[in-house]
C-alpha cells in the first residue's frame, strides 16, 4: 500500500511540476520498473521449484516402469493396480506441473513487456524534450498522456503481482487463465497506444522541419526511415 502512495504521489508531481529535464519525469517510471522486476524474480524462483519438481516426477516414472518392466505383473494383480494408481497420480501431477510453468513463462512475457513499454516511454520522452520543432504547451500535454499510460502500466503490474501470489492460494485453471489474459490484452493496448504516440509525435516533429538538413536531423534522431 505504501508503495502505491508513492507511486501516485510522484505520479502527481510529475503531471504538476514543469518540464525541465528528463531527470524530473523519470522516478515514477523507476518505481514501476523496480516492481516489476520483483514480479520477474518472483517467477523465475518459481518457475525454477517447478521445473525441478518436474525432474523429480520424470525420475519417479522412469523407475516406476521399469519395476513394473521386470515383473510378472499378471500374477500379482493387487500390486499391479496399486503401480497403476500411482503411476497416474504421478501423470496428473506431471500435467499440472508442466501446466503451471506454462503460466510463469506467459507472466514473465508479460512483465517483459511492460518493462519495454517504460523503457521505451523513457527514451522517446528524452529525445521529445530536446526536439526543439515542440512547444512547452505541448511537451506538458505529452507528459499528461505518459502520465496516465505509466498508471495504466502500474495498474497492470499489481494485477500480475497478484496472479503470481494467486499459485499459492485457492483458485481455479480458468479464473487463473482468466486473470492472465486480461492482464496480458491491457499490456498490448497500453503498449500498441504508446507505439502510436510516439510515431505521432515523430511525424509531426518531421513536418515541421524547416530545410532537408533539419529533416535529415530529425530522422536520424528517430530513425526514421525513408
Amino acid at each position: 500500500m505504501r508503495k502505491q502512495i508513492l507511486f501516485y504521489l510522484i505520479l502527481s508531481l510529475a503531471v504538476l511540476t514543469p518540464v525541465q529535464s528528463v531527470q524530473a519525469a523519470n522516478p515514477w517510471a523507476a518505481v514501476i520498473k523496480a516492481a516489476i522486476k520483483k514480479v520477474v524474480r518472483a517467477v523465475d524462483l518459481l518457475i525454477q521449484r517447478r521445473q525441478n519438481a518436474v525432474i523429480k516426477l520424470q525420475n519417479a516414472q522412469k523407475a516406476l516402469e521399469n519395476t513394473m518392466a521386470k515383473l510378472h505383473l499378471d500374477e500379482i494383480t493387487d500390486w499391479v493396480k496399486k503401480q497403476r494408481d500411482l503411476y497416474k497420480e504421478y501423470y496428473d501431477e506431471l500435467k499440472k506441473v508442466k501446466a503451471v510453468i506454462s503460466y510463469y513463462f506467459r507472466i514473465k512475457q508479460i512483465a517483459e513487456k511492460q518493462v519495454q513499454i517504460v523503457q521505451q516511454y523513457q527514451k522517446a520522452w528524452k529525445l521529445f524534450q530536446t526536439d526543439k520543432h515542440f512547444s512547452y504547451g505541448e511537451l506538458l500535454y505529452m507528459q499528461k498522456v505518459y502520465a496516465g499510460m505509466l498508471e495504466e502500466t502500474a495498474k497492470n503490474v499489481d494485477m500480475l503481482s497478484l496472479v503470481v501470489t494467486a499459485f499459492s492460494t485457492q483458485m481455479s485453471d480458468v479464473k487463473r487463465l482468466e486473470m492472465i489474459g486480461r492482464v496480458a490484452s491491457q499490456v498490448d493496448k497500453v503498449h500498441d497506444e504508446l507505439v502510436s504516440f510516439n510515431r505521432q509525435n515523430q511525424l509531426l516533429s518531421l513536418s515541421r522541419a524547416r530545410s532537408e538538413f533539419d529533416a535529415r536531423v530529425v530522422k536520424e534522431l528517430y530513425g526514421i526511415q525513408d
